[in-house]
């Protein structure tokens, strides 16, 4: 049944906006009008898959927000786990929408859902929004007939996702604001400051001290080059990524990062913290373990890991155990091994997962706390270092020009 948006007012005059259920925009307004209402505006709300929907929220910025999303999980189950039918739930989240676009797809959802299709299939049609793996999980709840449950797990990682995004983007943060307005002073002591200065001793044809003809040089070539800098460094920036298109630079570059100098552990520590959550969750919902191994392996941002973990998959596909699969490769740490092993001898695989994952969390966020920590002092040391070399290529001559006076 198609759902079309309406706005409409009552006999006070009040607008009411929404979204209503009809065979068709006529049948709309006829429910509209029961409930005493002047149909205003009555459209109905197309099909948002495909490729020209892609275009549509790209050219427009529309998209269900990682916040959005755990929040919609977490009261879609706890709509589920209260007895309330899948049409009544959706009912009650398309009341409590805040947003025409979340509003919009909701009510899209409801729709497909009230025509017959199962709410995996439903979300499946909305692929911007809703992952393969989200699509997944939700498809193996409708199949074992623990829809809620398998609901709550998924809301409980995400909301775990993004409270570690969240700690990793601000323990990060503070150095990039000092990045910033230290490159942003630095520019404009050299292009404005050091000139009106120093140009006053130029002109008394006093020798200048060296370090004070070495920052007027480069603050000559900033003034003077500094654009064409800008242009090669967004050049050398789109060669980059224009380069890390190449499957093999790329599989060369995501493997020097995992063995780089300190950002290399925080690399592992990522892309196992986010392997090992999703392998829990898909496991503990029903999942089968090689399709549970090919979900996780799709999170993985670097491309080494997911090649490490397809084949992996391959040795457990020939009847290899999991810990013994991934310890053939060194990049998994020992404690998600471990973790792993347990869990097969156990039979409670997906229990030691969420505990390895816990744990890969934080240690993941105990990493960025210490980079960023180690950023901040040589940050500001640097910016320090500099600003000291300008006032003093800027001092110097007038220290000369008083012991001369003398």
């Amino acid at each position: 049944m198609p759902a079309f948006r309406y706005e409409a007012v009552d006999a006070q005059g009040a607008s009411h906006k929404g979204v209503v259920n009809a065979d068709s925009a006529r049948a709309a307004r006829g429910d509209l009008r029961a409930q005493q209402l002047v149909p205003v505006l009555v459209e109905q709300i197309a099909n948002q898959s495909g490729t020209e929907a892609k275009k549509s929220r790209a050219l427009f910025g529309e998209s269900l927000s990682t916040v959005e999303l755990a929040l919609f999980t977490r009261q879609l189950s706890s709509l589920l786990e209260a007895g309330l039918p899948l049409e009544q739930a959706f009912s009650a989240l398309l009341e409590q929408a805040e947003r025409d676009y979340i509003r919009d797809l909701i009510a899209s959802i409801r729709s497909e859902v009230l025509s017959g299709s199962a709410l995996s299939d439903a979300l499946k049609q909305h692929q911007h929004d809703f992952a393969d793996i989200y699509c997944a999980l939700v498809a193996s709840g409708e199949q074992i007939g623990q829809l809620s449950r398998v609901l709550s797990r998924l809301a409980d990682y995400l909301e775990r996702r993004n409270a570690l995004v969240q700690k990793v983007k601000l323990a990060f943060t503070y150095p990039a604001i000092v990045t910033v307005v230290a490159f942003a002073i630095v520019i404009f002591l050299l292009t404005y400051v050091v000139p009106q200065i120093v140009s006053v001793f130029a002109n008394t044809k006093q020798k200048l001290p060296i370090l004070t003809v070495i920052m007027l040089a480069i603050s000559d070539f900033v003034r003077a080059y500094g654009w064409i800098v800008a242009l090669v460094v967004v050049g050398i920036v789109f060669a980059c990524r224009r380069a890390l298109q190449n499957p093999q630079i790329k599989m060369r570059w995501h493997t020097w990062l995992l063995d780089a100098p300190m950002y290399g552990k925080f690399e592992r520590s990522l892309n196992t913290a986010r392997f090992s959550s999703t392998l829990s969750i898909t496991t503990g919902s029903g999942v089968p373990i090689l399709k549970a191994l090919q979900t996780s392996r799709e999170t993985l941002s670097n491309v080494a890991m997911r090649a490490q973990v397809e084949d992996a998959t391959n040795s457990v596909r020939e009847g290899v155990g999991l810990a013994r699969a991934l310890s053939a490769h060194k990049h998994f740490p020992p404690m998600l091994i471990h973790m792993i092993r347990a869990g097969e001898v156990t039979g409670e695989l997906p229990a030691m997962l969420e505990r390895a994952s816990s744990a890969q969390e934080q240690d993941l966020e105990r990493r960025a706390l210490t980079i960023a920590g180690l950023l901040e002092p040589l940050l500001i040391l640097a910016m320090g270092v500099v600003v000291l070399l300008i006032v003093l290529a800027v001092l110097m001559p007038i220290i000369e020009i008083n012991q001369l006076v003398r």
